[in-house]
């Protein structure tokens, strides 16, 4: 690792290789030359629930960035979103503002003055969206896991690379703001200030049941829940399994229904996967073998996993350990010390840890030994810079390059979480190819791979078979 060149190593924190063959071609006309009466990008917003609404008021606050149109399939949530971003701009002094509301995301699409969108759906709908988007020639913002399953993350890299966007995944973890301990520690590990690395420690925290039972309801008026449902399985609608009706910024019960997302080994798991995989050097990589175990919820509104253990063996013998009763965040250790980052006292779930009353808080950033945590000389090798990660987005558009975290390496990521949660599901080890993107001689662990959708019109291998996508 300490031989390997800086051009190289940049070139691998880029997308590697094969991330790089097919840079964006796509770039808004108004933004270029000395007459452009804007050299703004003009964004619209899809989902305004909580995580919506917290992408939002990032980009508004950017300065290459002007959203244009909001669009949500909940009546109220899509008013919130309209009167959010036209407040904004109205405290900025300006008036008369008219911020767009659609229902259907497809409109969004179709529009000609949308440059860009900002992707912040339920899980199972993140591919079925940001594929259209890429087809429509819209580049895309996509919180993380980038996709559900991982024939999706496939699917989506496809019409990515064929239409030459840029995507941006929200694995927010590598941009500068508000969290420098990611990179700085992966930084420090891919650049042997540990040693040789041995072993990385992961806490991703732990869902809890919501202590009640399955409980059909009556779908509100504001709700599409026909479209919200998707390619998800037929079932009747149920507040606990959407998203609160009462408020807004409560943590939606999706997340904690497996056929809407995987839970913490996909929610918080893509978030520390994917710097595992930074300072390993396996942005485009994998692992070699799965062995996962958990207990899932029963006799509940929610689905997900709880308690957990998953062992991933990677290249270089490294072994990589999720476990429920780990710290939240990363801990890397080598044959001549530890480094460990994390979010600070940021609180994830409810069921997460908080430091004794009484006791300091503990530092985001910790090591071994101070040297450990040094600055790098300029001979080292960097990460690329990213001030934060929706400007960083913005300013790969108008660059015409790949962004800090391009679906080349963000797919790598949720199939890496994905391998975890199949293997809990099967309770048993697996192997993993990382050049297929397969198991190994598995036939029941590739059968979960992915998922058939409940309706054609929401299937994007007819999507893209469509586009003429091979």
């Amino acid at each position: 690792m300490k031989s390997q060149s800086r051009r190289g190593f940049i070139k691998t924190s880029l997308g590697g290789a094969a991330g790089l063959i097919l840079l964006p071609s796509i770039i808004p006309s108004r933004l270029l030359g000395a007459d452009a009466p804007s050299k703004k990008i003009n964004v619209a917003q899809i989902g305004c629930g909580r995580m919506g609404r917290s992408d939002m008021g990032n980009v508004l606050t950017e300065p290459l960035a002007r959203v244009v149109a909001v669009c949500d399939l909940d009546a109220h949530r899509l008013a919130e979103g309209k009167a959010m971003a036209e407040d904004y701009y109205t405290k900025r002094g300006e008036s008369g503002v008219k911020v767009k509301t659609f229902h259907d995301y497809h409109d969004v699409l179709a529009s000609p003055d949308i440059d860009a969108v900002v992707v912040t759906v339920p899980d199972h709908s993140h591919a079925l969206v940001a594929i259209e988007a890429a087809l429509a020639g819209k580049h895309i913002y996509v919180q993380k896991p980038v996709t559900y399953n991982i024939v999706e993350s496939i699917a989506l890299r496809r019409a990515v690379e064929a239409k030459k966007i840029i995507l941006q995944t929200g694995s927010q973890q590598r941009s500068e703001r508000p969290w420098k301990s990611f990179r700085a520690a992966s930084e420090a590990v891919r650049n042997g200030r540990i040693g040789q690395l041995k072993t990385i420690k992961i806490g991703i925290g732990l869902d809890k049941p919501c202590g009640h039972p399955p409980e059909p309801m009556p779908v509100p008026a504001n709700l599409d829940y026909e479209r919200w449902l998707g390619s998800a399985p037929e079932q009747p609608y149920m507040e606990r399994r959407v998203h609160p009706q009462d408020k807004l910024e409560g943590r939606p019960g999706w997340i904690t229904t497996e056929d809407f997302g995987l839970g913490m080994i996909t929610n918080w798991g893509a978030h520390h996967i994917d710097i595992a995989h930074w300072a390993m050097g396996q942005e485009l990589g994998g692992p070699l073998t799965v062995d996962a175990h958990a207990e899932f919820m029963k006799n509940d509104a929610w689905t997900v996993h709880t308690k957990y253990h998953v062992d991933l063996l990677y290249p270089k013998n490294v072994s990589v350990i999720l476990d429920n009763k780990h710290e939240m965040g990363i801990r890397f250790e080598g044959d001549e010390g530890w480094v460990f980052c994390t979010r600070s006292e940021e609180k994830v779930t409810a069921s997460d840890p908080t430091t004794p009353a009484g006791r300091e808080a503990l530092k985001p950033l910790r090591a071994s030994n101070p040297k450990i945590l040094l600055p790098l000389d300029d001979q080292a090798v960097r990460w690329m810079p990213s001030r934060t990660h929706h400007g960083n987005w913005l300013e790969s558009i108008v660059a015409n390059r790949q962004p800090i975290a391009p679906i080349q390496q963000s797919a790598r990521s949720l199939q890496a979480c994905a391998a975890a949660w199949i293997s809990m599901k099967l309770s048993r080890k697996l192997t993993w190819d990382v050049a297929t993107e397969m198991f190994a001689g598995d036939d029941a662990a590739n059968a979960l791979r992915g998922r058939k959708s409940r309706k054609p019109e929401y299937d994007i291998e007819l999507v893209l078979k469509k586009a003429g996508i091979a």
